[in-house]
């Protein structure tokens, strides 16, 4: 009896760590959520993967990027939880958490190890990563030289960070296929983490697969020490924000009382605040695309009550078109498949997009976001890289546009470090009603913005694009928001007066 009891003891302890393993549980999720990128077999040929960059893990090779374990090494089962829970930033794996709990990504990393027979009877064993070092900045002048001497990272990453080294151009992974360098002041999209310590374990364990190598042993030959490759993490995470930027469906125009920014370098335009707004591969439409170069841009605006002017700063690693930079645009042509038309055979320029709803909506429907419709055309200006140009129109939906002449704009673009700014100016008023979308101070306007990186295969309808956010001209403060706290000052200060005098009044009385 007493061993019928333990045996049914034991059970009940044991079946939710079997039940975790069950590979067979695992697979149904698999099927069902993983295949149609990662294949059947694992090996990374679902029939999505060739439209990807990068391309899909192959399960079958057991090489993974994102380990704490040593290079080479296989990962952990809670190496394999992060990614599926976390997804990978800058790829198309996404994050499961909302879709799958926690039994069945432990189903899920059962399943995956079956694909490879080098997970059969292994622990993998996780690498010692110490404590960093305080942040001095001695110590990040150090990092900055152990970066661009002895650890050659700039010959990647680039001098700013932004993935446009030297070597960028001809990067591919151990199978070929084109890979970017990632680009060290977004470090939001980083693959294993942000935090000086995910950095350091990055460095130190390396991105299997990838041309990213493992520090550990520059460490073990005595070239660098563990501190050493603390410093240079320590210098790659100040290379960006503390904090990932925060998404707000607002842009301010801030009301300039002097002459706007001349340009995009103009000082004025770092006292005006900026928003980030991110972009995303536009799948909708034929041509769509599913790997675009530029993720994200930050909007600075002004006006002057006559004038809007925006500055526009987005990361790309190049001013395309560049010769530089053919070998990476030949390595995409022939290793991601266009699902509707073919990629253009040469670098194009590059190009960013501002939408505008030609006729400011009066309730909530709006055009649609890529390029308008028939009955809801919206107002473009389409600032081209090479030449440098602004084209100015509407559009009534896809492949359409139509020039338009009646609104003035202005323009000025300067690349550098893997950046280009732009500064566009225009008429808060058009000169020809219906050419261009009227700006009205104090009232929400909806905006979009569109980009394309000719040296990735780009056009101004295969790229990247935003949702619909709303830009906000302020308008001056009016006199009565200074006037009323001074009138209840000076009312609450009266009325205590009353109140003090009847109180002695009342006093005298009694």
């Amino acid at each position: 009896m007493i061993r019928g009891l333990g045996a049914i003891v034991l059970s009940a302890v044991l079946a939710p760590a079997l039940a975790a393993q069950d590979a067979d549980a695992g697979k149904v999720i698999y099927d069902r959520w993983c295949a149609g990128c990662h294949g059947e077999s694992g090996a990374g040929d679902g029939e999505s993967a060739a439209y990807m960059l990068p391309r899909p893990r192959d399960f079958t090779r057991a090489v993974y990027q994102i380990r704490t374990t040593a290079s080479g090494g296989l990962p952990t089962d809670a190496d394999l939880r992060r990614v599926i829970e976390e997804g990978m930033p800058g790829t198309t794996m996404p994050g499961w958490t909302e879709k799958l709990n926690r039994r069945q990504i432990d189903n899920v990393i059962a399943y995956l190890k079956t694909f490879s027979r080098f997970f059969d009877g292994t622990d993998p064993e996780v690498v010692r990563i110490g404590s960093a070092p305080g942040v001095t900045d001695e110590g990040l002048a150090e990092g900055r030289r152990l970066y661009e001497d002895e650890l050659e990272c700039l010959r990647c990453h680039g001098n700013g960070g932004r993935g446009d080294g030297t070597s960028a151009p001809e990067l591919t992974d151990d199978w070929d296929f084109p890979i970017l360098a990632a680009d060290l002041t977004e470090p939001w999209t980083f693959n294993g983490g942000s935090s000086t310590e995910e950095i350091y374990t990055r460095m130190y364990t390396g991105l299997d697969g990838t041309p990213m190598p493992s520090f550990a042993d520059v460490i073990t030959s005595g070239i660098i020490t563990e501190e050493q490759l603390w410093r240079a993490a320590q210098y790659v995470r100040s290379l960006a924000p503390d904090d990932e930027p925060e998404r707000r469906d607002v842009v301010r125009a801030a009301l300039s009382e002097g002459a706007l920014p001349s340009g995009p370098g103009d000082a004025q335009w770092e006292e005006i605040e900026a928003y980030y707004i991110p972009l995303v591969a536009q799948i909708t439409l034929s041509p769509r695309w599913f790997t675009p170069g530029v993720d994200a841009v930050w909007v600075r605006a002004a006006h002057d009550g006559q004038q809007l002017a925006m500055r526009l700063t987005w990361n790309d690693r190049n001013n395309s078109p560049d010769q530089r930079w053919e070998p990476l645009f030949q390595n995409v042509r022939n290793s991601v498949e266009s699902p509707d038309t073919p990629l253009p055979e040469t670098q194009g320029p590059d190009i960013f997009g501002v939408q505008l709803p030609l006729v400011l909506p009066e309730g909530t429907e709006l055009p649609y976001f890529i390029r308008g419709e028939p009955r809801r055309p919206v107002s473009l200006m389409e600032w081209t890289s090479n030449p440098d140009s602004m084209k100015t129109g509407t559009a009534t939906g896809m492949g359409t546009f139509a020039a338009a002449g009646g609104v003035d704009v202005r323009h000025q673009a300067v690349f550098g470090d893997g950046q280009w700014h732009l500064q566009v100016t225009r008429p808060l008023q058009p000169a020809d009603a219906g050419s261009a979308t009227p700006l009205v101070p104090g009232r929400p306007i909806p905006i979009a913005f569109y980009a394309a990186d000719g040296t990735n295969g780009e056009t101004a309808e295969r790229g990247a694009i935003s949702a619909w956010y709303s830009i906000y001209l302020d308008v001056p403060t009016p006199s009565s928001v200074y006037v009323a706290p001074i009138v209840a000052v000076l009312l609450t200060a009266a009325v205590g007066v009353v109140i003090v005098w009847r109180a002695q009044q009342g006093e005298r009385r009694s």
